[in-house]
């Protein structure tokens, strides 16, 4: 069983022991101890769906596991608040505008799209991969797979592949299919086929199965579906939050959006029917997050048990957030608002910090770059984000970002406009092209965003934000790291 050895360096100098040195005459130097190589480590990445950041704090064995014996990143985002692009974004380490996947569907987007963009044979797992990883993916591949390829398809790259496709929709939790490896297994409607034990249960596969190559160091990509529509709780959960209402947050069913450009501006007030059932999903996806939540309990246990937690890097976060009445948004995504883009990152692994915070700006785009600098593999040009292992000593290198692009296409689910904005550690700006309206909100003073304050900026700040969208937004590869 591979161990990890101390210091988060890519190697250490660690003298070699094991038995007695033979003796050395006085006058003579004595051989300088061999620098012993670190064992290349585990990769673990949990990938909820459609999961906001304040929803974590329902997940003991979460916090626990993660949060307790890792660092949590506060200040953490995707780059485009939507399924597809996210995913895409997770796998190249691009921004949307480079990689693609502009929507869900397509023609702008989803699997087929994916494909015919050639980026599939270059994807965190190729490069994993041709580093001496075994890879595997559990669970949802990028959306509407595998839909213009062969039900069989295996993309490049993945060793194991236990991914789902739907029977009756992209995000079932009973009546669905996977191809495992090849081989098309469907599922039905029994309380043992509910998909995130399905997933849980091919994860410890996998992982016994890597166990018997000791030697090879793993990277799996786990994704359950949870807590995304239609949010269908396991029987064991049912009823598990009782009557709990989403958050009655400063911006829940807003009163006043007249600052808003004019999409969002019109937005009815909720009425009573629409706020119970807006309390009612948030009830179900909390309780679809315990099944989740009983899958992470069981991975670190398995982790353990084969000894290898303590060379292994786990990774938890999701594709984007998710709006629950702020705003007058029902529930969705795909808005420039905190809810929506702010996702939950934490990590534990070899020397990162137990109980720690870290309030670096890090975004979805920073994760294939990572994992491929702990796999000690080459990150192409290509990838626009930045590595967080400079991070998870718990430091902030000098010249770490300030900034990040968040952009958006219309989404035809949705019917949300394009957008393409800046947010900063302190604001967030945003521009509709279509329309030329703009938002700019100070996140010190106004967190849930209730007041655009581009009418009250003066030019130069709004010149100097618009003239960084522009710039972020045409970027590629090292221009979008700086």
């Amino acid at each position: 069983m591979r161990r990890a050895l101390a210091g988060l360096g890519l190697a250490v100098g660690v003298g070699c022991g094991g038995g007695a040195a033979a003796p050395t005459a006085p006058d003579l130097p004595r051989p300088s101890p061999t620098a012993s190589p670190r064992p290349l480590p585990n990769i673990v990445l949990i990938l909820a769906d459609d999961l906001d950041a304040a929803a974590t704090l329902h997940m003991p064995h979460l916090r626990a596991h993660l949060q307790d014996q890792g660092m949590t990143f506060t200040e953490s985002f995707t780059t485009t608040p939507l399924c597809g692009p996210s995913r895409a974004t997770l796998l190249s380490g691009q921004y949307g505008h480079n990689h693609g996947i502009e929507n869900n569907l397509p023609p702008e987007g989803g699997f087929q799209k994916w494909m015919a963009t050639g980026k599939e044979s270059s994807t965190v797992a190729t490069w994993l991969r041709e580093a001496g990883y075994r890879t595997a993916l559990v669970g949802k591949y990028v959306n509407r797979y595998p839909e213009g390829a062969e039900p069989t398809y295996v993309p490049a790259g993945w060793d194991d592949w236990y991914a789902m496709f739907s029977d009756r929709g992209s995000d079932a939790y009973y009546y669905y299919s996977l191809n495992e490896n090849g081989t098309v297994s469907g599922f039905a409607g029994a309380p043992s086929d509910y998909i995130t034990d399905v997933i849980s249960d091919k994860a410890v596969e996998f992982l016994r199965k890597a166990e018997a190559r000791d030697a090879q160091p793993f990277f799996v990509h786990i994704s359950p579906n949870a807590p995304h529509r239609p949010a269908e709780v396991a029987p064991r959960h049912q009823g598990s939050f009782g009557s709990l209402v989403a958050p009655r947050v400063p911006s829940f069913n807003e009163e006043d959006l007249r600052d808003k450009p004019r999409w969002y501006s019109g937005q009815p007030i909720l009425g009573d029917r629409e706020v119970e059932r807006t309390d009612r999903l948030y009830r179900d996806r909390l309780g679809t997050l315990l099944a989740v939540d009983e899958m992470i309990d069981r991975l670190m246990r398995e982790l353990g048990a084969l000894g290898e937690l303590d060379n292994t890097y786990v990774f938890f976060t999701s594709d984007n957030g998710f709006l629950l009445g702020q705003h007058r948004f029902p529930h969705g995504k795909d808005a420039p608002y905190e809810e929506s883009i702010r996702v939950p990152l934490i990590v534990r692994g070899p020397d990162v910090p137990q109980n720690r915070r870290h309030d670096a700006l890090v975004a979805n785009i920073d994760l294939a770059p990572t994992f491929v600098e702990l796999g000690r593999g080459r990150v192409p040009d290509t990838v626009d984000g930045r590595s967080l292992v400079p991070l998870l000593g718990g430091a902030t290198p000098a010249g770490w970002r300030e900034d990040l692009l968040i952009e958006h296409w219309t989404d035809s689910d949705s019917g949300l406009p394009d957008w393409f904005g800046v947010r900063t550690r302190t604001t967030v700006y945003v521009e509709y092209p279509a329309t030329r309206e703009i938002e700019l909100y100070d996140l010190r003073n106004d967190p849930y965003q209730m007041e655009s304050q581009h009418l009250a900026a003066d030019a130069a700040t709004l010149q100097r934000l618009s003239a960084r969208v522009a710039a972020l937004a045409g970027c590629r590869g090292a221009a979008c790291r700086q």
